[in-house]
């Protein structure tokens, strides 16, 4: 369907590197601690077997060159990826102390940033070993560290959205009536694998009553004609992530759905128009809510508005009231509101929205009109 991108290259890893370790600066710390996870795969381009209980961490602090503490074994694989000329691999075997190796890069009473995901196991045994340092997860520290995309970020993010509306038109076609969620479901992933998803991370389908769930897991329940079903999508496509809502109707809707659906996009409306450089997250938040709350569902809409995206499909920045984080053109984040109706029906519209210059472009193009679906 789309071309694939031009990967990134050393040079692009060593920037992002050089960029979080000024930043982590500037925020008063003596570095920062990166686990393995996304931010590790973000900075490096580095992503270690999923079940491994040795310490591997990558080292950054600033005026000195990053360092990535790996396991022996797992050094060959380390130096193969695309990020490794920009760092030095400091390897370690079993029955050496990889804390103390890890220690030794760090200022003993300085206070690091480490990666949420961290193991508590590996942070307690380094901080056994330097009493004096304190740490601050990297969401509380550095929440912005990955939200600002460059262009070669948008242009994989753009690919995963035009997968993802590939997979909305297509799954119009599909029966709905007369299946489980769950067939429906399936369908959806599919269709992500075949327009380019290498990962599939939710595949929501809320037939009628269980549309009233925001975060319903498909499940057994068939769908009849005269449901609601909300869909809600995503995954990664060239290690960047893709996120969009729909709500159809399975035959001709009434007008009650139809009047919730319309105010469920004016609201998404409103959400994506108050986008613009300098304004607050929290503002898009408002300017989709009040619509709902205008027309008496605020009771209803009962998550925020958005999320951030990139490499994984939810992160910082969030579209929630308290939120005074001004956006920057290169941020992308859903713009998702929704009213659910306990045991009747929900209505959720989502897109994906990146800031430019001069205000927001939605990353998802199908129509966001009520489709019929039989």
């Amino acid at each position: 369907m789309t071309s694939t991108p031009e990967p990134f290259t050393a040079d692009d890893y060593k920037a992002r590197m050089d960029r979080a370790a000024r930043t982590a600066a500037d925020a008063g710390l003596a570095g920062l601690l990166v686990a393995p996870g996304p931010d590790l795969v973000w900075l490096t381009g580095y992503q270690p077997p999923a079940a491994t209980e040795r310490l591997t961490t990558l080292v950054l602090v600033p005026g000195q060159d990053p360092v990535l503490v790996v396991p022996a074994l797992e050094a060959p694989d380390a130096a193969k990826a695309a990020g490794a000329p920009a760092l030095t691999l400091r390897d370690w075997t079993d029955g050496k102390d990889p804390y103390a190796a890890t220690a030794s890069l760090l200022d003993p009473k300085g206070r690091f940033g480490i990666s949420d995901n961290a193991w508590a196991l590996h942070l307690l045994r380094i901080h056994s070993t330097l009493p004096d340092t304190s740490y601050v997860s990297l969401t509380e520290a550095l929440p912005m560290l990955r939200a600002v995309k460059d262009a070669a970020e948008l242009e994989r993010l753009a690919a995963a959205g035009a997968a993802a509306d590939a997979t909305y038109e297509e799954i119009k076609k599909v029966p709905f009536a007369g299946r489980r969620e769950t067939d429906v479901a399936g369908d959806l992933a599919d269709l992500l694998r075949r327009f380019g998803h290498a990962q599939v991370d939710f595949t929501v389908v809320g037939s009628g009553p269980n549309g009233a769930n925001p975060h319903h897991e498909a499940g057994e329940r068939v769908i009849e004609r005269g449901d609601m079903v909300v869909l809600d999508f995503g995954g990664l496509m060239h290690g960047y992530g893709s996120d969009t809502s729909r709500t159809v109707h399975v035959g001709e809707a009434g007008v009650a759905e139809q009047r919730v659906h319309d105010i469920v996009r004016d609201a998404q409306e409103a959400g994506v128009r108050a986008v613009r450089p300098g304004v607050a997250c929290q503002e898009v938040d408002r300017a989709a809510r009040a619509v709902i709350d205008d027309a008496g569902y605020g009771d209803f809409f009962i998550h925020r508005t958005g999320h951030g995206i990139g490499v994984t499909t939810h992160e910082p920045p969030y579209m929630i009231e308290g939120e005074e984080q001004p956006l920057v053109p290169g941020m992308c984040f859903s713009v998702e509101p929704g009213i659910y109706l306990p045991g009747r029906f929900g209505v959720r519209i989502e897109d994906i929205v990146t800031v430019t210059e001069d205000g927001g472009r939605r990353l998802n193009d199908t129509a966001r009109e009520m489709a019929i679906v039989h």
